[in-house]
């Protein structure tokens, strides 16, 4: 193993403190020529077996926060020397920003403020000659096409076989208004051409497919591997009916995604994509589907029948890059650190749509299945109940709804994002009997592994009150914190006193007001 580029410490003066720039990249290829120059990617040039053996060096790479990205080069039996790429963007907020055009320097906080600023914008998609598509270099029909032949992972040892589509996204039409949807739904291969598409129910890709179903026709598909991280970002989010995902990821980058028209079928496709999939899904054609290790760490629901994608083209770049999404416990999953600001960022939206005052920052630890279920909210405390209120808020919320489990409010002087300082809240400002709630029979996951088969997909979410009890606030112990003017005095002779780097940064300091304790 080598690492791909010289690594490169990004200076903080190319961004600023706050800075954000349009992405400078153009596909997947030139994303990573920017990620190798920071030192964020390792080429692996000995063969792998996609047989389980890339997941399990992926696994092992990556048991620490940060790790690189991937780049598998060599297979056994690999006639279009395709690569894989995993752990794209997994547990590194560095990659994330550089993704989105934001200051891989900048703290979680940070990042998150910076997303709910970015997310908003939103530029349309501009179309391309399909002829002019990169993603048109080598074009496979009818009885060319073999999936088979290509470095497809296995990734754990119970898995149902081969998953094509993991760090794949799939574009419907809907039938009635044209509007193209852009998600993320697992695909195993069955054959040469015929790969599963097991949807998330109720997203807007499943009702497309069902509203063609519906007329009497079948729907009509594309699959596009190696896209640029950002529409896989999009991609993984919630959207409402009527927006695109394709405008939003637009809006990011600052410049429109470039699609072309599909062949065989009539939806769109990333023009610049590695691989693209075209394929119809008939009504009552499926296969026995799954299971496949998922992001909480167990293997999924027991195999059901799926419907299936009967593959009509095939067109791919030379050397293709397929994108494999391992999932797995963090900080291994390739649900890590982009899910967390993301989400963090939505909540944060929706608590203020909501018009919840007070709040200083949400966050949503990866640790907890990749996000999704434990939401620590930091408030400013206003008035009687202000606590309990956005603790029932935030649980219910469009963006925290699904599957969060653990709602966690402390004092604006706790940082969300610091696991520590969130124990200690709950350590020395909570009690028990009197600062815990319960809400039942709310919404969880279909695949929850708490929860009883016959009960899912119904679960439950703890209110944990971790903030200095409102009521006897006058009379709370007094925080032990520096003198801000001792921690200046000492910031500035870090270096003087024998460390390296630069002082800790603190943002909560000793009350000059509190005399008396």
């Amino acid at each position: 193993m080598e690492i791909c580029g010289n690594k490169q410490v990004i200076p903080e003066n190319d961004f600023g403190k706050s800075q954000q720039a349009s992405p400078q990249w153009v596909d997947l290829r030139s994303w990573l020529e920017l990620v190798a120059r920071t030192g964020q990617l390792k080429t692996i040039a000995q063969c792998a077996d996609p047989n389980e053996e890339l997941a399990a060096i992926t696994y092992m790479a990556t048991r620490s926060v940060g790790s690189p990205a991937l780049l598998f080069e060599s297979f056994p039996e690999n006639p279009y020397s395709a690569r894989v790429l995993s752990n794209m963007l997994g547990s590194s907020k560095e990659r994330y920003a550089l993704t989105v055009g934001m200051n891989p320097h900048a703290s979680m906080r940070d990042l998150i403020e910076q997303t709910r600023s970015v997310v908003k914008r939103r530029i349309a998609p501009t179309m391309i000659d399909r002829g002019a598509a990169p993603v048109n270099e080598i074009v496979l029909k009818g009885d060319e096409i073999d999936l088979t032949r290509l470095p497809i992972p296995k990734f754990w040892p119970a898995d149902g076989g081969p998953f094509i589509g993991t760090g794949s996204v799939t574009l419907t039409k809907s039938p009635s208004t044209g509007r193209v949807n852009v998600g993320i739904y697992r695909q195993q291969l069955f054959g040469p051409r015929r790969i599963g598409l097991n949807f998330v129910p109720g997203r807007h890709g499943e009702h497309d497919v069902q509203a063609a179903w519906a007329l009497g026709r079948p729907a009509e598909v594309v699959v596009a591997f190696g896209v640029d991280p950002l529409l896989f970002i999009v991609g993984s989010q919630r959207f409402g009916a009527g927006e695109s995902e394709l405008d939003a990821a637009g809006g990011i980058m600052g410049r429109p995604v470039e699609l072309a028209m599909a062949e065989t079928v009539d939806v769109l496709m990333p023009a610049r994509a590695e691989m693209v999939i075209e394929g119809i899904v008939r009504q009552g054609d499926g296969e026995i589907e799954g299971p496949l290790g998922e992001f909480h760490g167990f293997y999924s629901e027991a195999p059901t029948r799926k419907p299936v994608i009967d593959v009509t083209a095939v067109r791919f770049r030379k050397s293709p890059i397929m994108t494999a999404a391992l999932m797995a416990l963090y900080p291994s999953g390739e649900i890590g650190a982009y899910q967390t600001i993301m989400r963090s960022a939505r909540i944060l939206d929706d608590l203020d749509n909501i018009q919840c005052p007070g709040v200083k920052g949400v966050y949503c630890h990866p640790a907890a299945a990749s996000g999704n279920c434990l939401v620590v909210v930091s408030l400013k405390q206003m008035y009687p109940g202000h606590a309990s209120q956005a603790l029932a808020l935030t649980a219910q919320c469009p963006a925290a709804t699904y599957y969060t489990k653990w709602i966690v409010a402390v004092d604006d002087d706790v940082d969300p994002t610091d696991i520590d300082e969130v124990i200690w809240a709950l350590s020395a400002r909570c009690n028990p009997s009197e600062d815990i709630d319960f809400l039942r029979q709310t919404m969880s996951f279909r695949a929850d592994p708490s929860i009883a088969p016959q009960d899912k997909p119904y679960g439950s979410k703890i209110l944990i009150n971790a903030c200095t009890p409102y009521r006897y606030r006058q009379q709370a112990p007094v925080r032990t914190l520096l003198r801000r003017s001792v921690y200046d005095s000492v910031a500035k002779r870090w270096n003087e006193l024998g460390f390296s780097g630069v002082a800790p940064s603190l943002s909560e300091f000793y009350d000059e007001r509190k005399k008396e304790l």
